[in-house]
């Protein structure tokens, strides 16, 4: 029976751009939603920008800037990542939209009509120069534990002691420099201690969802246990929690309380429903009646430093205001670089946009992450040597090998129809292949993306087993092995596509190249069970890069610092648009604003200037390195001309001469002939590159869609 399912990812926060922490969670949740729209369940995918909050404000009025024209700024960066990374979001929203102040305010009535919120007052710290009160991160003094100087309100980072702002000596803001004076005001709470409450709690935490699922991982559930305990002295267990902030503060404000707003962290997860609202608003479809469906899901994908609100909090919230509670809370531990905590002053970080703009492919890393990620709330290590090595054994040497050592075959000797009867081996491999499908699914849907991505491995190395045990090079030469011939490489094709299959959560965009290049509807994991037979497949093109040392050193490479501005700060202006209209990231968000590859457009030109290059389709029929230098290779070109041509082109260091055989490209036809030491040069073969080829290397060959033909023109 198909599952409905609401799933979402932890809101970041609107005071800073996507980094590569959010790429990770994004991806462990888009590979389990691409799975789970493989088996044609039902998935509502949301999120939203957490746009509220006191950091926001001060940093608006920094900027000079409204909170909202801020928050519209770090908004319009996210997108270029998310589409980037190849994250399948149905909807990305704000909290601040107008579905969040109706929900999170009626919650809150719903809250307090059932007893659950109290008033009373609180001192605490008040800046007199800024007229706000403070939260604990803008106070500043000398611990009282040891007497560090410069530490914040709430926590000592000299020596580890956490602590209430009060208890800070010779506090200041650090918003003016003012002395901050103790101040009442009365505050709301939610009443977490109350009996039903706990009694709820204690049951939601140690409960199964409805297949029997634990609804939490056994690391969160040991550690709530912690946050129930009360010791000896009575201290610990649920406590209230302030759910107000005073004005001024950017955020919702509390019903029927002049001068008090909601703290972010009440709204913040409300965000969620107001996200799925504003996308069933766009669909038509009714959110109180999916979410009150017994068959209906909701997951959350957040990570480990925000586990508190979504498994104490939130349920709660959500249970006593009568809505639905969440089925399941999956943690994620936090992503290291080199074994180190990511830290742009210590180039340890991976800015998501620079991976990008040195065109590093996205699906290289969500590979790498899903290698690495299971169902268990572990830290994960980017490490540069593991990435290359992983990267180019198992996608290409493994995976991708497969085709590009068979489809040749089938192409020049059967037309590119593969073989109906693949014989005994041949079916075996292909059997076994097909029997792995019950057991992915399970991992997959565990997410236990490693143990399935080492799944999909193994069998490959199946069929490359069986591809040097059969050697289709060699049956290609023997003219009464035709046949044998046949059915080995229609088992690679067949094997490939299975295997496409078992990784397309993980690869979707080269999914679609393998859907295309064979030709059929976008595969779905029932597809696992049948063969593609006596079909025809088109030519084969290249898939993926092999990624080299150069381009991954070339993103811990720190860029050129912004030349600095009089009065030391970098001004945050409005967020630029391009030529259509759309938002653009801003400056030093690691995409490079009209200079795209690293330099700007050049001069414009009329149609009768493009009309002059005479721009074909040409076949590499051979390429072959040339004696004497290590930088050219010598194609040989079919441009449909009844001839072929001689062409040196500088991409001996980005190609091994056999990827490069078979495949189609664009040739420069009607470039005159050139003498060069190694021979007269015909034309030039049409390549992409970065203008800073050290800090962005690599040398594309433009390679046509499937169809074309030697000597159609470019037009």
């Amino acid at each position: 029976m198909p599952r409905q399912l609401f799933v979402t990812t932890a809101l970041p926060y609107a005071n800073a751009r996507s980094h590569i922490g959010h790429v990770m969670e994004y991806t462990q949740a888009d590979i389990w939603v691409r799975f789970q729209r493989l088996m044609g369940h039902e998935v509502h995918f949301v999120c939203a920008d957490d746009a509220h909050g006191a950091p926001i404000m001060i940093a608006a009025e920094k900027a000079g800037i409204s909170p909202q024209d801020f928050v519209a700024q770090i908004a319009a960066s996210r997108k270029p990542i998310l589409d980037g990374f190849l994250i399948s979001f149905d909807h990305w929203h704000s909290t601040d939209a107008p579905e969040n102040h109706a929900l999170s305010q009626a919650i809150y009535r719903e809250l307090k009509a059932a007893g659950l919120i109290d008033i009373r007052p609180i001192e605490q710290f008040f800046d007199p120069a800024k007229g706000m009160f403070l939260p604990d991160r803008f106070i500043k003094g000398e611990c009282p534990r040891c007497g560090a100087k410069d530490q914040y309100g709430d926590n000592c980072e000299n020596c580890g002691a956490v602590y209430a702002p009060t208890e800070v000596k010779n506090p200041y803001s650090v918003l003016s420099g003012a002395t901050p004076e103790l101040r009442v005001s009365d505050h709301h709470f939610f009443r977490l201690s109350d009996p039903r409450c706990k009694d709820f709690l204690e049951r939601w935490t140690h409960g199964v969802d409805r297949d029997g699922r634990a609804r939490l991982q056994p690391e969160v559930l040991n550690k709530i246990k912690e946050w129930f305990t009360v010791d000896e002295e009575g201290k610990g267990g649920l406590g209230d929690w302030d759910i107000s902030r005073d004005a001024p503060y950017f955020g919702i404000e509390i019903p029927d309380a002049p001068g008090k707003y909601f703290y972010v962290w009440l709204d913040a997860p409300v965000g969620y429903l107001a996200s799925l609202a504003a996308h069933f608003a766009k669909t038509g479809k009714d959110m109180d009646a999916f979410l009150a469906d017994p068959a209906t899901e909701q997951v959350h994908f957040i990570g480990k430093d925000i586990t508190y609100f979504h498994t104490l909090f939130w349920p709660a919230m959500l249970h006593f205001s009568g809505r639905k509670t969440p089925d399941q809370v999956y943690v994620h531990g936090f992503l290291t670089v080199k074994e180190e905590k990511m830290s742009k002053s210590r180039g340890t970080g991976i800015d998501p946009g620079r991976y990008l703009e040195l065109g590093l492919e996205a699906e290289w890393l969500r590979y790498y992450l899903a290698a690495k990620l299971n169902d268990r709330v572990e830290d994960l290590d980017f490490n540069p040597e593991d990435f290359i090595s992983r990267v180019n054994s198992d996608l290409v040497g493994k995976y991708i090998n497969i085709a590009s050592r068979a489809a040749g075959f089938v192409a020049k000797r059967f037309d590119g129809v593969l073989a109906a009867d693949l014989g005994a081996e041949g079916e075996a491999v292909i059997a076994r292949l097909q029997a792995a499908a019950t057991s992915l699914a399970g991992l997959y849907d565990g997410r236990e993306f490693g143990k399935a991505v080492r799944e999909v491995m193994a069998l490959a190395d199946v069929v490359n087993e069986y591809v040097d045990a059969h050697k289709p090079w060699e049956l290609a030469k023997l003219a009464d092995k035709q046949l044998e011939l046949h059915q080995a490489c229609s088992t690679c094709i067949e094997a490939f596509r299975l295997l496409t299959l078992y990784l397309k959560p993980v690869l979707p965009q080269l999914s679609a190249k393998v859907e295309g290049f064979l030709q059929v509807a976008p595969l779905t994991w029932a597809d696992a069970a049948t063969r593609l037979g006596a079909h025809r497949i088109s030519a084969f093109q290249h898939l993926m890069q092999r990624v080299t040392t150069e381009q991954v050193e070339a993103l811990f490479t720190r860029p050129e610092p912004l030349a600095p501005i009089p009065g030391g700060e970098h001004n945050v202006s409005a967020p630029k648009v391009s030529a259509q209209g759309a938002a653009l990231p801003p400056e030093g968000d690691g995409l490079a604003l009209g200079r795209p590859g690293g330099e700007p457009i050049a001069p414009e030109i009329t149609i009768d200037d493009f009309v002059k290059p005479d721009l074909r389709i040409a076949k590499i029929v051979k390429a072959e390195r040339v004696e004497g230098s290590t930088k050219l290779l010598r194609l040989t070109l079919d441009a449909g001309e009844g001839r072929t041509r001689n062409v040196f082109s500088g991409i001996a260091g980005a190609y091994k001469p056999e990827d490069l055989e078979g495949k189609l490209t664009v040739l420069v036809a009607n470039l005159a002939p050139r003498k060069m030491k190694f021979g007269v040069s015909e034309g030039m073969v049409l390549a992409a590159s970065h203008a800073d080829e050290k800090a962005n290397p690599g040398v594309f060959v433009l390679e046509p869609h499937p169809g074309a033909q030697p000597g159609m023109r470019i037009r």
